[in-house]
């Protein structure tokens, strides 16, 4: 009775552990975040219970809180606003202390008022899981004991750290911070690897942030999200349905910029930035080192170094005091200001949302002719390659 009543050897301790805390991250991405936080699938009751209550058992954690705050994070991205964002608060403060800003934001009645719309609000929500929210995590330390002995509270302390660590800490700190990007969304959202179990599919965050209606977090052939073969699981049994995935782009030979242009560059808005900051990544490289050679403001490397985040970095994800050394910087290269400038005017097509389509159509039009006649080779073949764009 000492051991609890399973007794397992010292690696079948370790294999609860991770099972239990997968289970966690597993109804953490399905159910909390692509069902609830983005309505991004249909869950039937079974599995849509089951996730509650194993999350009220595992993290205490709110269903209204914690979609409501993940809500607020994409509408505030990388703003003052942002509940969580290392752009903003520093990495060092999301990265340690994520579930601290958590919790201090499911204070804010605002939040909750504005953005919790839509979740469960149910007997059970209201008397159990939101009532008593700390009940749960005592019962799971109770049952943890109960069936492994001593060695339960350290699997219990382990389920405790891990959506704090794994969730609060890398994915919401890290995740925007560093890694490798797939698209060129409007704020710093990054991937973390392409392949990763442990945080079930929540390490493809540039993919999610690009796409955040997608149920779908992979989007490349050599990304696996394993949330995703859960989600495909559950609706081969019938008790799930993903709505939206990310788009893939098609393309046709053509030379014309009509409505259907339109539609698809709007579609594969975020493939369009990434492939014209890859078409263009040649002049931004040699025109940063000319202007490093040329101006002292650049040689401090500190400068240089910020300079270059700069152009890699869409506007809403570099402070606004900064945008009067930007245009400073890019007064001095002509060729660098206009591939920049063409860039955000790009990306107004799909952001004024008052333009009617005809007068998209005609911005559209205007920005292929004028660069197809920059005498800027990237930027014309990058034009050609827009035309190609298809439904």
């Amino acid at each position: 009775m000492l051991n609890g009543l399973i007794d397992l050897p010292w690696w079948g301790y370790i294999v609860v552990a991770l099972v239990f805390t997968h289970i966690t991250i597993a109804s953490v991405t399905i159910f909390l975040h692509r069902h609830q936080a983005h309505r991004a699938l249909e869950l039937h009751a079974i599995p849509s219970h089951f996730f509650r209550f194993w999350l009220w058992l595992t993290t205490g954690m709110v269903t209204k809180e914690w979609a409501a705050i993940h809500r607020k994070h994409h509408a505030k991205c990388e703003t003052p606003e942002d509940p969580h964002s290392p752009q903003v608060l520093g990495i060092k403060k999301v990265l340690f202390e994520g579930a601290e800003l958590y919790r201090a934001e499911a204070k804010n009645k605002e939040t909750m008022s504005r953005y919790g719309h839509g979740t469960p609000d149910d007997w059970l929500e209201r008397n159990l899981y939101t009532g008593r929210s700390a009940l749960g995590i005592k019962l799971m330390l109770v049952i943890n004991v109960l069936l492994f002995g001593p060695l339960g509270l350290t699997i219990w302390a382990v389920q405790m750290a891990w959506i704090p660590i794994w969730a609060a800490g890398v994915v919401n700190g890290l995740g925007h911070y560093i890694g490798y990007r797939n698209y060129d969304c409007n704020d710093a959202a990054t991937n973390l690897v392409p392949w990763g179990i442990i945080i079930g599919g929540e390490e493809l965050h540039n993919n999610h942030h690009s796409f955040a209606t997608s149920a779908k977090l992979s989007s490349k052939w050599y990304e696996f999200d394993i949330g995703w073969m859960y989600i495909r699981i559950l609706e081969i049994l019938g008790l799930a349905k993903a709505k939206k995935t990310i788009p893939q782009p098609r393309f046709e030979a053509r030379n014309v910029v009509d409505t259907q242009t339109l539609e698809a560059i709007i579609t594969h808005r975020y493939d369009v930035m990434t492939r014209y900051m890859k078409s263009l990544r040649s002049i931004y490289a040699e025109e940063v080192e000319k202007l490093r050679a040329s101006n002292a403001a650049l040689a401090d490397g500190e400068r240089y170094q910020r300079f270059k985040r700069w152009l890699n970095r869409s506007e809403n994800a570099q402070p606004t005091s900064d945008d009067a050394e930007m245009a400073s910087m890019l007064s001095h290269s002509s060729r660098l200001e206009t591939v920049h400038t063409m860039r955000q005017e790009l990306t107004a097509l799909w952001a004024r949302s008052t333009a009617s389509s005809e007068q998209l159509l005609k911005q559209l039009q205007d920005w292929c002719a004028r660069a197809e006649a920059s005498g800027i080779k990237q930027l014309q073949d990058f034009s050609m390659r827009l035309k190609s764009y298809a439904i």
